[in-house]
């Protein structure tokens, strides 16, 4: 029964109080993507849902996972008042470290490739973290390396590591995979996500194999590395996540950034959806899977929307 799901929702903390920034995290919308169905020739048997993860205060999914890295960093006496917490990031975690360490007293370090959007260097800057630039060649992977770099030499930051940190998938566990069995009623049949971290993908699709292990996993990736899929790995030529499981999977798929910029902008102009280019090609792989099946219910999820990438020419087309 729906009703009796054991919750062990983010925000149950006895740290986060009511109606605080960290209390609005999670309970996003899930939305029916009707038009995309139709237009891509998907049989009214399927249905195609989305989470719109923007709806998070710091506008992406990264908010889920930075908020229990941080969170159980003070319950085991990793982070304290007045440290500062340092990790690597493509963007939106970075976002989400800053946004929450401004609510919680921490002072955050990043490392990034130079070549993040401007908009997402901008909010960066905004929420006062302190950013180091790495090798945009050399994508996040160069990050990651910098950033263990500076943690050896200052042992006194906390480096929360997201890429290795359990703590990232259990948040999806804990909410994610909650939030689409009850918002499907139970229905969902297909799951699919995209790997950058891997967090999303691996801690919803452990909580909804627990409620019906009939339900299939779909992981998603770009096709190449060199690719344009902000957030996303190409996991054969990257620095593999220690969370990562490649076993996981029942399927894994590609997507190829022309075919993510040609479903931004249909989204965008047809849905009336603005997502950014992860998102995008997470919708893609959906209906890549939808085309194999006589009948399901998938469920995907947007980790933002496209303001973040609004200085991208995909949108001049």
């Amino acid at each position: 029964m729906l009703s009796t799901i054991e919750k062990l929702p983010l925000t149950s903390n006895p740290s986060i109080l009511a109606n605080s920034l960290e209390s609005q995290i999670g309970n996003t919308p899930l939305l029916h993507l009707r038009k995309t169905a139709v237009s891509y020739n998907i049989p009214d048997t399927i249905q195609l849902f989305a989470k719109a993860e923007w709806f998070n205060p710091s506008g992406s999914v990264k908010d889920r996972a930075a908020l229990n890295v941080i969170l159980t960093a003070e319950e085991n006496g990793q982070l304290k008042p007045g440290m500062t917490l340092l990790d690597s990031t493509s963007g939106n975690m970075g976002i989400a470290y800053a946004m929450i360490g401004a609510a919680r007293g921490y002072k955050v370090k990043l490392t990034l490739p130079s070549n993040a959007s401007p908009e997402r260097i901008a909010i960066l800057k905004a929420y006062g973290a302190d950013l180091t630039f790495t090798d945009p060649l050399e994508g996040s992977d160069g990050a990651i390396m910098e950033a263990r770099k500076l943690a050896t030499a200052d042992p006194s930051l906390y480096y929360a590591n997201q890429y290795n940190n359990s703590a990232n998938w259990q948040a999806h566990y804990k909410s994610t995979a909650v939030e689409i069995w009850e918002q499907t009623k139970g229905q969902i049949t297909h799951y699919v996500a995209g790997l950058g971290t891997s967090g999303t993908f691996t801690g919803t699709t452990k909580r909804l194999r627990e409620f019906n292990p009939n339900i299939r996993a779909i992981a998603m990736q770009p096709d190449s590395p060199f690719h344009g899929l902000e957030g996303l790995k190409h996991m054969p030529s990257a620095i593999k996540p220690g969370i990562y499981n490649e076993e996981l999977a029942d399927e894994n798929i590609v997507v190829r950034t022309e075919d993510a910029y040609e479903m931004a902008r249909f989204l965008a102009r047809e849905e009336g959806i603005f997502v950014g280019i992860s998102a995008a090609a997470a919708v893609m792989a959906t209906v890549q899977v939808a085309r194999t099946l006589s009948e399901g219910v998938i469920a995907t999820v947007l980790p933002d929307n496209g303001f973040k990438y609004l200085s991208d020419k995909l949108w001049d087309l």
